[in-house]
């Protein structure tokens, strides 16, 4: 008989934990009920195997210190900070939604306005911890969360700085804090940094949103960080010639290679980019004003679109406001972008700041857009929930849809072929819509074994959670791999078991899982 698990205390004799909602490299996020105050919170867990490390227990408490003092609808409040059974714990705001990284993952890119309302708010926020003497150093879209009703807010404080610091710095000169692909020039070279540094990485999120990627990507996390040090960036108006020129312009002053040439402050770059929310901003992607009463959610060309109450069911006929596109989804398609995206975007006045400043959507005619009729790839992203950041050889993965059979994606070297105590990589694969048909997969090297799991629900994080596979194969030959996938689904995970030995790797790690690429025909 399985053992019964208790239900442990509340924390400090108030916070009653429920369910864990986030799991980082150093803690733990739950979701938690204040029994004194009767609702939701969110209780930040320093994981036990840090209990007794100095550095990380101080991290924590400079998170709670630094928030603490900060009201502002654009930043997660901190509420209290305690020690649990020898962890340290953070207890903050509670924020129902999604963060910016897992809308990116899902829909790979956005549209200017939505984009736009992202910075606005964001800038905001910096504009007031810079105020307060703090430096945030790791703004990333894994750091800017989402609520239903389009809120924007910045979270995690934990390696945040004061610019003037009083207390003993837990970093030193050469050691880089914050995620490699979104530090800033300075950063990396181990300078002092002030609020400047902060904008310049919101500029790379902001530039990913809007391009689909970073602008600088290397091999290693060393290489990425680098990379920003000896070239610029690529013209963001090349990657997506529709922007308007005034938003392009505002992308590149947020990520200019010297703090000096960037906006100064959050407020100049708040303003900066709600003057460049114009009725050209974009001139393919238009907004659908509302005409009755409705929920805005990301379409799928990255915008804002309405979609009605009624709008949801199958059987549903056309509302004004809709394009001929949205009207002829049937409900298991909207309900998918939905799980896809899992926001509901701004309505149609957004407060930004402390101030009662809105940015508000262009009135634009509708323009009517045949509907799809065929399902394809719309993005990959790697699979690694066993691995150290969930991740494998991310930058790589544009090279299984980029059509060229010489670019290749493929796993890190590993000392067995089962991948060593992961038992498995991942390929999670997003169609445009539920579908049937044939995947094919180039493996360029042999042997190897791959099962299918298929969805249409929100992806699960854990592979077990997926449920039997759909598909599975073995080859001890290097041969394309197909699988016929008989019940519609729009999220696809290839997971690898099985890798054969690579020339790439060494001879201590000598396997290695090649891909050139990876294609899916609707039946």
């Amino acid at each position: 008989m399985a053992q019964q698990r208790t239900q442990p205390a509340p924390i400090g004799g108030r916070y009653a934990l429920e369910r864990r909602i986030a799991r980082g490299g150093m803690a733990e996020v739950w979701l938690a009920t204040d029994t004194f105050l009767h609702r939701d919170v969110a209780v930040k867990l320093l994981k036990p195997h840090l209990a007794n490390d100095e550095d990380a227990a101080e991290r924590f408490r400079r998170e709670a210190k630094a928030c603490a003092g900060i009201t502002h609808p654009n930043i997660v409040a901190v509420y209290d900070c305690l020690d649990y059974q020898g962890q340290q714990a953070v207890v903050m705001q509670y924020v129902k939604g999604k963060s910016l990284r897992d809308i990116l993952d899902r829909q790979k890119r956005l549209g200017p306005k939505l984009t736009v309302h992202i910075g606005v708010s964001i800038a905001a926020a910096l504009a007031e911890a810079h105020a307060r003497g703090i430096i945030h150093r790791d703004v990333k879209p894994g750091n800017i969360l989402v609520t239903p009703q389009g809120r924007v807010l910045l979270a995690d404080f934990g390696i945040a700085k004061e610019a003037n610091p009083s207390e003993r710095d837990l970093t030193s000169d050469n050691i880089m804090m914050g995620t490699a692909k979104y530090l800033s020039p300075e950063q990396v070279r181990g300078k002092p940094l002030d609020g400047r540094a902060d904008l310049y990485s919101l500029g790379l999120v902001l530039y990913e949103c809007l391009a689909g990627r970073v602008p600088f990507l290397g091999e290693s996390d060393a290489d990425t960080a680098l990379a920003r040090l000896q070239r610029e960036p690529t013209d963001l108006g090349r990657l997506r010639p529709s922007l308007s020129p005034q938003l392009v312009k505002v992308i590149h002053k947020l990520i200019a290679r010297h703090p000096d040439d960037r906006f100064a402050t959050g407020t100049e770059a708040r303003a900066a980019l709600t003057a460049a929310l114009t009725p050209n901003v974009d001139l393919t992607k238009p907004i659908v004003q509302p005409a009755t009463t409705g929920e805005y959610v990301v379409d799928d060309e990255g915008e804002l679109a309405l979609t009605t109450v009624i709008a949801r069911t199958a059987s549903s006929t056309p509302q004004r406001g809709l394009t001929r596109r949205d009207a002829r989804r049937n409900g298991i398609r909207l309900l998918a972008v939905l799980a896809s995206v899992g926001i509901l975007a701004a309505t149609i006045l957004t407060q930004i700041g402390n101030d009662n400043e809105t940015v508000a959507p262009q009135e634009t005619t509708p323009v009517e857009v045949a509907a799809p009729t065929v399902a394809t790839v719309q993005s990959i992203v790697s699979f690694d929930p066993n691995g150290d950041d969930g991740v494998e050889n991310e930058a790589l993965v544009p090279n299984l849809i980029d059509g060229n059979p010489e670019t290749l994606w493929s796993t890190t070297c590993y000392a067995n072929q089962y991948f060593g105590s992961k038992e498995f990589v991942g390929l999670l694969v997003t169609l445009s819509a539920p579908a049937t048909g044939t995947l094919k997969i180039g493996m360029r090297n042999a042997p190897w074994a791959i099962e299918v799991f298929a969805t249409n629900e929100a992806p699960p994080t854990d592979i077990a959670a997926w449920g039997p596979h759909v598909a599975k194969k073995f080859n001890t030959k290097r041969a394309g791999a197909v699988f016929s996938l008989t019940e519609p689904a729009q999220y696809i995970l290839v997971a690898l078991r099985e890798a054969g030995v690579s020339p790439a790797c060494s001879s201590s790690n000598p396997y290695q899982s090649l891909l050139a690429g990876i294609t899916f025909q609707q039946s």
